[in-house]
């Protein structure tokens, strides 16, 4: 990491305040950590939350898919948020508004007021990804960040472990109102270090004008639509695994509570690691000489197919506990290794003018993957009575996205937009 600190560039004016890149990817990782924690605890406090709030089957399902009705559809507007305004406080404003309508949570009495929470709790998450697509556009290198963004990615995997590891014992423990309370309030703390360490330069907004470009810009591009279908492929294991692998572990695979905590956790561990690892791996064939190209796309394509591979292993292997475990963890690997440079394809390709826009729109397609993966598990399995055909539909996915990345999406370099206008970009 220390390479990242050492090439955070900043204007000569503004150099002494500027903090380090090493600084700022850290903050953003913690904010990812959080970012899927808070979404994801609602699916660990749902035995309790059930009865407590005298909740049906269909409520309950209703409010596990909530989230996602607002963070999609939230995307194209943060997207042109980002790129407009100054990138910093916009995620400091969404930050604070998921931290209090997870607080919040702590406080509900019925039904209405816990779906009202969860839906704004999807529009406070909507601006992550393009924040954080647009700071590391904008701040990091090429041959930096492939690991920025794998620091950043880690905190996916990080945040469902803590809340399988530990989560399910504080609720336990302490109430899920509790957990909710203190998890919220505790996590404004973010905000302080960022407000001191934020980039100063390269959080401003880009005028209109300035030669950026539009939502249509964007969809006239191929390798736009081959970015869309691979990060729906990688979201639809990403959204299988959140909320159906304790189900899968519990009734398939028939683990008791403490034994499904481990295994879940050390998935979600393997794939943080193996995200980590690749990041530092496809910077370094970089700076060895590798183009972009060959090396982002050789570590998505590759790792969407082992993936998909692993799942139908699943499959195959059904039948012997063991053997299923270690495909599992096998899915999760490759998943973390495609991860982190999905985003750097997305980064390098639209460009620090067109970053924010440019995410918006592929978290926008890329997250309906909320939507179909938890309902048409469920659907599968219900109407089956186990999970063969649903892991088998994971792994069709999954190849469809090795097949985006490998041939829908073209050279990882930027794209020369039109300038729309003479003045000069700021």
């Amino acid at each position: 990491m220390a390479g990242l600190a050492s090439t955070f560039e900043s204007a000569p004016d503004e150099a002494a305040r500027d903090k380090s890149l090493y600084a700022v990817v850290a903050l953003l990782a913690v904010s990812v950590f959080i970012n899927y924690i808070d979404r994801g605890n609602l699916s660990i406090a749902a035995p309790m939350l059930k009865d407590e709030l005298h909740l049906s089957a269909k409520q309950l399902g209703i409010l596990l898919s909530a989230f996602f009705w607002t963070y999609t559809w939230s995307q194209l507007v943060s997207g042109w948020l980002v790129d407009r305004f100054n990138v910093n406080w916009i995620l400091a404003g969404g930050f604070f508004v998921w931290t209090i309508a997870t607080a919040a949570t702590g406080f509900v009495r019925g039904f209405g007021m816990l779906l009202a929470l969860r839906l704004i709790l999807g529009v406070g998450e909507s601006v992550a990804f393009p924040s954080y697509c647009t700071i590391l556009a904008r701040c990091c290198p090429e041959a930096l960040r492939g690991r920025a963004n794998a620091f950043i990615m880690s905190g996916i995997p990080a945040g469902p472990a803590f809340g399988i590891f530990l989560g399910a014992m504080l609720m336990g423990r302490y109430g899920w109102r509790s957990f909710f309370i203190a998890l919220g309030l505790l996590s404004l703390l973010w905000l302080v270090p960022w407000i001191q360490w934020m980039p100063r330069r390269g959080g401003v907004g880009v005028s209109s004008a300035a030669g950026g470009a539009g939502v249509w810009d964007i969809l006239e591009q191929r390798s736009a639509w081959g970015t869309f279908g691979g990060l729906f492929a990688y979201n639809y294991l990403s959204y299988f695994m959140l909320t159906w692998l304790p189900f899968y572990l519990i009734h398939e695979r028939n683990f008791s509570m403490q034994k499904m905590g481990t295994i879940g956790g050390l998935a979600y561990l393997a794939l943080a690691a193996a995200s980590v690892i690749s990041g530092w791996v496809s910077d370094a064939w970089i700076l060895a000489g590798g183009t972009p190209t060959r090396v982002r796309k050789t570590f998505t394509v590759a790792g969407l197919a082992v993936s998909s591979c692993s799942c139908l292993a699943v499959v195959v292997f059904g039948s012997n506990s063991l053997l299923a475990t270690i495909f599992l963890f096998a899915a999760c690997v490759g998943a973390g290794m495609s991860n982190s440079n999905i985003w750097a394809i997305t980064q390098t390709i639209a460009g620090p003018r067109v970053a924010g826009k440019w995410t918006g729109v592929q978290n926008f397609v890329g997250n309906f993957a909320g939507l179909v993966s938890p309902a048409l598990t469920g659907y599968v399995v219900d109407r089956t009575g186990h999970f063969f055909w649903a892991f088998a539909v994971a792994a069709g996915v999954l190849l469809g996205g090795a097949i985006c990345f490998a041939f829908i999406v073209g050279p990882v370099e930027p794209v020369k937009w039109q300038t729309r206008s003479l003045a000069p970009a700021s």
